[in-house]
């Protein structure tokens, strides 16, 4: 593979809910993931004195995090994805003056990457907010959030823009509409109305946190950040292109507000269709021209749409209710693997927006076991990424501009969706279990010396 460019961005992500533990040090505040102890899908557990959860340690990435850089360092990464957990910053989401010993952590950990070389790509939003606001102001759903927000963009472009370039706004912005606690901070079982007004709010402070990045960091790029959900039509059958043609609008809605600028007809058509009425002022118009720079997305899967009503219905309980494709194996946890697909997405996306494109997700989550002497040989997991990154160095020659590829958890870390530790991502071991048990000392797997030969080849070790 000589496909990738030299400036080509190699590294991996994680989020601050679910590496960092610390949850009550510093002096931060409670968040929307703090309360969800099963993860983004799980119930709401209002937290009470010596009650404790998996998060609330998570790996100790706060305490560890020199240990963990450098072995990213080791690998040879060019950029790690994290993400600030806004409720070290702003305790309750509301104060007028920021937590400095928040802040002080995070200048840190930039510290630390910049020595050893790596460039840090921030998302100020991952799948958390300050429970103070979904208590105290409903979520997103009240617009009195969005000036919380800005103010804490503002606060932290402020303090980061000479150590921080890249910026992302919020994470997987488009699963509002599938875990809206978690997005959008809306309680209970909100309707599409409620849902479809909070994520407006939100995508009007994504364009003011645009708007104040270029104003106070000119040199810096912001994106937005997608879960690429790219669905096929399960047949040929007019019926099912036109009902995946629709399903994929349902997220690439996001995109479209994100890089264009405005709401398209056929959101609006459906707003029409639906009863739906939004509170979308003239201003917000304005606001909303203020465009991201590029776009970002997660990719793990694709699907299948049909307008087969009984097939839909067996379909349901699966991930985002999506019907199997009878061609693609499957993970452990039932996610199709289908690296074609990322190809296929990334030129989906190039022809779309004419925007660079930067996958800041992207592995296998699987239960790896240490052999008789301790190793892990996660075979498996390099014959997935491998044949991924094979499909983006052909979405390369294709003509699309890729910044860079961020595999999910370098590091194992507590899933989102259910809060496990015991589905494994990373190039390193985590010595921990879902129990809490364990040294949480790191180890090298197998794929640990394979990601760090396709950097140092810039993909030229790679298997076709």
């Amino acid at each position: 593979m000589t496909a990738f460019p030299k400036a080509f961005l190699w590294g991996g992500a994680i989020a601050a809910n679910q590496v960092e533990g610390a949850w009550q040090e510093g002096g931060k505040g409670i968040s929307t993931s703090d309360v969800q102890p099963q993860g983004v899908f799980g119930p709401v557990k209002e937290r009470a004195p010596g009650d404790s959860g998996i998060k609330d340690v998570a790996i100790d990435f706060y305490h560890r995090y020199p240990q963990d850089v450098a072995l990213f360092a080791e690998m040879g990464f060019r950029c790690l994805r994290i993400s600030i957990a806004w409720t070290r910053i702003f305790p309750q989401g509301d104060e007028p003056e920021p937590n400095e010993a928040g802040l002080a952590f995070y200048d840190s950990l930039f510290d630390e990457l910049a020595q050893h070389g790596i460039q840090p790509m921030v998302t100020l939003s991952h799948y958390e907010m300050p429970w103070g606001l979904v208590k105290r102001y409903g979520g997103w759903g009240n617009r009195k959030v969005i000036d919380c927000f800005e103010r804490y963009a503002r606060c932290v472009f402020s303090r980061y823009q000479h150590k921080v370039k890249l910026w992302l706004t919020f994470n997987e912005i488009n699963m509002s509409l599938h875990a809206p606690l978690t997005g959008v901070g809306l309680e209970g079982e909100p309707a599409k109305g409620a849902i479809y007004q909070a994520i407006h709010h939100q995508l009007v402070a994504s364009s003011l946190a645009v708007k104040a990045c270029h104003e106070i960091i000119p040199d810096a790029q912001i994106g937005n950040m997608l879960l690429g959900g790219l669905m096929y039509p399960l047949t040929c059958k007019p019926d099912d292109v036109l009902e995946t043609l629709q399903e994929n609008r349902s997220w690439l809605f996001f995109g479209d507000v994100q890089c264009r600028g405005s709401y398209p007809g056929y959101i609006l058509r459906y707003f029409r269709e639906h009863g739906i009425e939004l509170e979308i002022s003239e201003n917000d118009g304005e606001i909303l021209k203020n465009t991201v720079d590029f776009i970002s997305f997660s990719y793990y899967m694709t699907g299948c749409v049909t307008a087969d009503e009984e097939l839909n219905a067996r379909a349901r309980g699966n991930i985002l209710s999506m019907v199997p494709n009878p061609h693609l194996a499957s993970s452990e946890w039932g996610w199709q693997i289908d690296p074609v697909g990322l190809r296929i997405l990334l030129n989906t996306l190039w022809d779309r927006y004419q925007k660079p494109l930067f996958i800041v997700e992207n592995g296998l989550g699987a239960k790896d076991k240490p052999d008789a002497e301790g190793r892990i040989n996660d075979d498996y997991r390099i014959s997935y990424l491998n044949d991924h990154l094979v499909q983006v160095g052909e979405a390369i020659e294709d003509g699309v501009a890729v910044m860079g590829y961020t595999s999910w958890g370098p590091i194992d870390l507590v899933s989102a969706s259910k809060a496990e530790l015991s589905k494994r991502y990373g190039f390193i071991y985590v010595d921990r279990d879902d129990q809490g048990n364990g040294t949480l000392e790191r180890s090298r797997k197998k794929s640990f010396h394979w990601y760090k030969e396709v950097i140092a080849t810039n993909g030229g070790s790679l298997k076709r």
